[in-house]
Parts: structure tokens; C-alpha cells; sequence
């Protein structure tokens, strides 16, 4: 706990230094369901510091070790402070628009992992069977919405926050695989057409190639496994001109 709370006061820090107006979690937040009280308490200080001291906007999302639930708690309320916390999915598409210094509106729109069984059942599509097809069905209400914001504000951005594992991308052993047998794995085409993709799940930060640098894995702060070893830790810095 004290590794994270020095990593994540350097995290606060840059937030501050650059003058961000934004900051996203793509998940995990936590590394279990029922994450240990100190855990909770010292992501509580970091996002009151981040929004409620710097107001500086959170948007983060669950990942498949979290609890949806629990981490969706009280959203309705932390959402009046700047906290904007996606724990499960909906039926309909959640967006959180945010206005830069300069007066560019990015919306930015946050898919908590799920798995194919729940996608089947909260979006009520039967041919849902992958989480190739949990995102498919989930882009295609988003892109409708896109289109129709894009028609009002033709410079609006669009920020996707999701998390999976892209086919392709390196993986760690402290990660929890999502399925077995490739299933589990989605395609970068899938995230054609936005301008930015913050992706979570992959403790290695990297680019998904093949995309322009638009598809990326911010990693995580800490080393988690012996394999991570040489990983060179970091968060993404991502200016949308």
C-alpha cells in the first residue's frame, strides 16, 4: 500500500503539473472483488484529492477483477463531485462530455468489462456468445449517438474506455486471463473511427499496432510479477488536438 500511495501521489502530481482536463482509469481499480480496507481507503484520498482539490474530472471504469456493484456504489452522488464511476453495463450507451481550456468537447465514452453471459442478458441479444461480440453489439449503439453528436458539433472528439485484450498485444503473468481458448480476445478494427482509445486489462504499457498510435494500453503503475521486470511503468499523457 505504500508503493502504491507513493506511485499514485506522482500520478496527482502530473495531473496537477500539466493541467489535465481529464483523467481516465480503464481498469482494474482493484486487484479483487472485495478489495482490503486500506485499498479503498487510499483510492477514496486520491480521487477526492483529483476532483474535489484539483477539479480535475475522473471517468474509470471496472475491470474483471473488480466488483461492479460495489465499485458503482454511491455513483450517483460522487458524479455531482466530477467522478463519473462505470461499474456495470446498461442497455443504453453512457457518455461524460468534457470541455477543454480551449473549448474543444471530447465525450468520452467508458464500457465496464463484461462478460458475454451478462452482455447476453442486460442487452438482450441472443447472438452474443464472445467478447469479440459484447463490443460489437455495444459499438454499434455508440456509433449511432456518435453520429448523431457529430451532426450538432462536427469538431466533437471521441474517447472509447474500455477494457480487453486486444489480439496481438503483450501479455504478463499477475494478469487473469478473461476467457479460455481465445474467446476472450477482441479485434483492433473494432475501434475504427474514434479518436482515441484508452484501453485497461494489460499490465504492459504499449500501442496496439496498427493503429496510429489511437489504441493504447496505459499499463499499470506498479510491477505486479516477475515478468514485468524490465517493463519501463508509466501513465499516458494523450493530447487531443
Amino acid at each position: 500500500t505504500a508503493d502504491q500511495r507513493y506511485a499514485l501521489e506522482g500520478l496527482v502530481r502530473l495531473a496537477r503539473e500539466e493541467a489535465v482536463d481529464a483523467v481516465v482509469v480503464a481498469g482494474d481499480v482493484f486487484d479483487r472483488a472485495v478489495p482490503p480496507t486500506e485499498a479503498v481507503e487510499l483510492l477514496d484520498e486520491v480521487l477526492a484529492e483529483l476532483t474535489l482539490s484539483l477539479n480535475i474530472p475522473v471517468i474509470m471504469i471496472a475491470g474483471n477483477h473488480d466488483s461492479p456493484a460495489r465499485l458503482e456504489y454511491l455513483s450517483g452522488l460522487v458524479r455531482r463531485a466530477g467522478l463519473h464511476v462505470i461499474g456495470a453495463i446498461s442497455p443504453e450507451p453512457q457518455s461524460v462530455v468534457i470541455t477543454g481550456r480551449d473549448g474543444q468537447k471530447a465525450v468520452f465514452w467508458p464500457l465496464a468489462y463484461t462478460d458475454p453471459e451478462t452482455a447476453r442478458a442486460v442487452l438482450e441479444r441472443t447472438d452474443i456468445h464472445t467478447h469479440q461480440s459484447v463490443l460489437e453489439a455495444q459499438l454499434e449503439r455508440i456509433r449511432e449517438r456518435m453520429n448523431e453528436i457529430n451532426e450538432a458539433d462536427p469538431a466533437a472528439r471521441h474517447v472509447l474506455i474500455a477494457h480487453a485484450f486486444v489480439t496481438g498485444s503483450q501479455t504478463s503473468e499477475s494478469e487473469r486471463p478473461l476467457t479460455v481458448g481465445g474467446t476472450g480476445e477482441v479485434s483492433a478494427e473494432l475501434f475504427d473511427g474514434f479518436d482515441y482509445v484508452a484501453l485497461g486489462h494489460l499490465h504492459r504499457p504499449q500501442t496496439v499496432a496498427g493503429t496510429d498510435g489511437r489504441v493504447r494500453y496505459a499499463g499499470f503503475l506498479l510491477k505486479y510479477s516477475f515478468d514485468e521486470a524490465d517493463h519501463t511503468k508509466s501513465v499516458t499523457l494523450v493530447e487531443l488536438a
